[in-house]
């Protein structure tokens, strides 16, 4: 069996314009002070220069050896403002432009081919500072008819998942040249969001090997999905895990839509470790049980506590819950030290 890697943290909601939180160094080493070992990276100019990585080892030699300093190290890099880009209805064109690049803002095909290339270099980025796994989103063309008001034509669902597939087909090629796993985050919003959407997903790329899974189990309670027996089912294809907390507390006037609420009111809200309703020591068992071979990478968003009160408490947090799995049985010392005759002599074969 396998202990868990960790704790490590997302830098996503930390990034802003004054130190620590303004560059890698200062971040990573920040990551460090609090007791994280790894820390998951944003493909994010102020991070990392993404074409230079994928074309340069100095570069990402430069980059290991700066965090490695810092006394931690890369767990993987994140796309998920570019992934969110691969796919976009034109509903959230408008929205969703202002992630892209400048010079292809406002021409969706144009947005669409930018963010493939994206994710190709982000494979080539992730070989080179010698990754194996990916963070991304999906995207999504079918998510405004995810309640079917008006009724959904037939085969709508089905058309926008082939386009989908078609579209990220290349880049799961792409990731598999370099020998690297693309891990979506399972995310309303996005088309893959729950273990129905991943199927019909993975049946129309053919299985393919480097499409897997983030397990951030804060997004199953909001939408009321057992996340423990989720693991029994994919555990096979879990390759990232976001331990991020939250709860789901329905009222007489709302529940799992929200009502258009903000987070601090709606009755599904993201917490701090700790705060919420997610059963880790049950998650922690079933990923020790399953031989889980990654990090445990905190993601902190809650609509109530400071973030860095959130990151000091997450590290402990995850330490405290990560299990160092047992190299034997604990009841090797009844082992009577039967042979096959004698087993075949208790059976009366």
């Amino acid at each position: 069996m396998k202990t868990i890697k960790g704790p490590a943290i997302y830098l996503a909601q930390f990034l802003g314009d004054k130190a620590p939180f303004d560059n890698l160094d200062n971040l990573a080493t920040w990551a460090a002070k609090l007791g994280y070992k790894g820390i998951q990276v944003p493909v994010d100019s102020r991070l990392i220069d993404l074409e230079k990585a994928a074309s340069s080892q100095t570069y990402c030699d430069e980059l290991l050896g700066t965090v490695a300093d810092a006394g931690v190290e890369i767990t993987e890099l994140a796309t998920h403002l570019q992934g969110q880009l691969v796919a976009v209805h034109p509903a959230y064109d408008e929205l969703f432009d202002g992630f892209a690049a400048p010079n292809v803002r406002g021409n969706p095909a144009a947005r669409t081919e930018w963010a493939i290339q994206q994710l190709k270099l982000a494979a080539q980025a992730s070989r080179r500072l010698g990754l194996d796994t990916h963070v991304s989103f999906s995207g999504a063309l079918a998510w405004p008819y995810v309640y079917p008001w008006p009724q959904r034509p037939a085969g709508l669902v089905e058309a926008a998942f082939d386009e989908l597939a078609r579209r990220w087909r290349p880049i799961l090629d792409a990731f598999d040249e370099v020998g690297v796993d693309v891990a979506y985050e399972l995310h309303p919003g996005e088309d893959l969001h729950d273990g129905v959407t991943f199927e019909r997903f993975l049946e129309r790329v053919d299985g393919h090997s480097r499409a897997n899974i983030l397990f951030d189990p804060s997004h199953y309670v909001l939408q009321q999905l057992d996340y423990l027996s989720f693991i029994d089912i994919y555990h096979e294809r879990i390759k990232v895990f976001h331990v991020k907390d939250a709860e789901f507390r329905p009222t007489g006037r709302a529940g799992v839509y929200g009502s258009y609420s903000g987070w601090t009111e709606r009755p599904g809200r993201f917490r701090s470790l700790g705060d919420g309703q997610i059963d880790f020591g049950a998650i922690f068992s079933k990923m020790a049980q399953y031989d889980y071979p990654g990090w445990a990478v905190l993601e902190w968003e809650c609509a109530l506590k400071h973030p860095e009160d959130g990151a000091r408490e997450g590290a402990e947090f995850i330490r405290r819950h990560i299990i160092r799995v047992a190299e034997k049985s604990f009841d090797d010392f009844a082992g009577s030290g039967v042979d096959q005759a004698q087993i075949k002599k208790v059976l009366g074969l």
